[in-house]
């Protein structure tokens, strides 16, 4: 990943925040991370600069090389840039991450909105723009124009508004749940898939959630179309989950998520079931973003399941931390193990000591019992 001039790395900036839906005043840009740094250590260090207050990590991208990473963090005070480092030193003598912040006095250029706006709405970056064209391609805004003209050919494609899909089942809030209606939970989750995955105008993700809702569910969204006429999909979606459902934010999920342990006696594999969970809520609820999921659940994984030591091992999930498994494959490894252990003990147990007598012959008890 190879950064352009200071402009483009705060458009860029600009353009991550706005995808992970926090503030820029609430945003740092951590360049030149080792790739093999866990989360909590890397949380732990920026929170040694107090003007950050409590720091959580909310994505990553490959960073300047292959090694290392670009970590997008978020921080509860409202950062000062004028107080803010411009590295941040490692006190285990390793190279120092560079600190990039949104300047609070320099106001973002029309062009530099205009061109954020376009990338979020075509879901590309500013990396997409710079592998089109060398560094040299990037010296004056005609060829930022010509690089963004060109991406947006190889990107647009006709859109169809009346394919068909999948209908969302209902929604209308009311407790105990009417039969043939969902749940808050699941009907959450099929609206999110579909606003996430389908191709269609926001006006049509918006008629989509409109004709899933009724009773009380449809109020709210008639309340929020009332207060914000250009209100989004994902905007609707949040409306309801904050109406009907839990009050916790995404940042006091992410910390309940960190504390999970293991419980005594309980199998790894239902261990990371119920971390999955949870995991989900913190993503569904803005905590964490999906692309941190898989490196997130493999370091909650090693730090939780302390009943589990000889299985983290044989899985070396400390050593694939880099390039961590899935949830479906992370899965099927721990219940193969599991798997494999269950049938070593039964195997175990299952062996009986045959004593034969000094002339020979088998004792006819034992003879008995393994006819039987």
């Amino acid at each position: 990943m190879a950064f352009g001039s200071s402009p483009l790395l705060l458009a860029e900036l600009s353009k991550w925040c706005k995808e992970v839906e926090i503030e820029e005043a609430h945003a740092i840009l951590l360049i030149g991370v080792p790739a093999t740094t866990e989360v909590a250590v890397i949380e732990d260090a920026v929170q040694t600069v107090k003007v950050f207050g409590r720091v959580r990590v909310r994505d990553s991208k490959v960073g300047p090389s292959p090694d290392t990473l670009v970590v997008l963090c978020e921080c509860r005070e409202v950062i000062d840039p004028a107080r803010i480092p411009a590295e941040l030193l490692r006190p285990d003598g390793e190279e120092s991450w560079k600190v990039v912040v949104t300047p609070g006095d320099v106001p973002t250029s029309e062009f530099s909105k205009k061109l954020s706006k376009f990338l979020t709405d075509e879901r590309k970056s500013m990396i997409d723009l710079q592998a089109l064209f060398s560094p040299q391609s990037f010296s004056c805004p005609e060829s930022i124009i010509r690089a963004v003209g060109e991406l947006l050919e190889k990107t647009t494609k006709p859109v169809g508004e009346t394919n068909a899909y999948r209908r969302l089942r209902i929604f209308s809030g009311i407790v105990p749940i009417p039969i043939g209606e969902e749940s808050l939970e699941n009907w959450i989750e099929q609206a999110r898939l579909m606003t996430e995955e389908c191709e269609c105008s926001e006006k049509e993700k918006r008629r989509r959630i409109m004709e899933s809702v009724k009773g009380p569910a449809l109020d709210i969204i008639k309340a929020v179309r009332f207060s914000c006429p250009d209100a989004s999909a994902v905007q609707y979606l949040e409306a309801l989950e904050n109406t009907f459902g839990t009050l916790e934010s995404g940042e006091d999920l992410y910390f309940a998520f960190r504390l999970m342990r293991q419980f005594p006696g309980e199998a790894l594999s239902d261990f990371l079931r119920r971390m999955e969970k949870s995991l989900t809520k913190v993503v569904q609820r803005g905590g964490l973003s999906p692309q941190m999921m898989d490196r997130t659940r493999v370091d909650q994984l090693i730090r939780g399941a302390v009943e589990s030591d000889l299985m983290l091992l044989q899985l070396r999930l400390r050593e694939r931390r880099e390039q961590p498994p899935t949830f479906l494959t992370l899965l099927n490894e721990i219940k193969g193990a599991e798997e494999n252990e269950t049938a070593r003990r039964k195997l175990k147990v299952s062996v009986k000591a045959v004593q034969l007598r000094q002339d020979g012959e088998t004792d006819s008890s034992v003879i008995k019992q393994l006819q039987e």
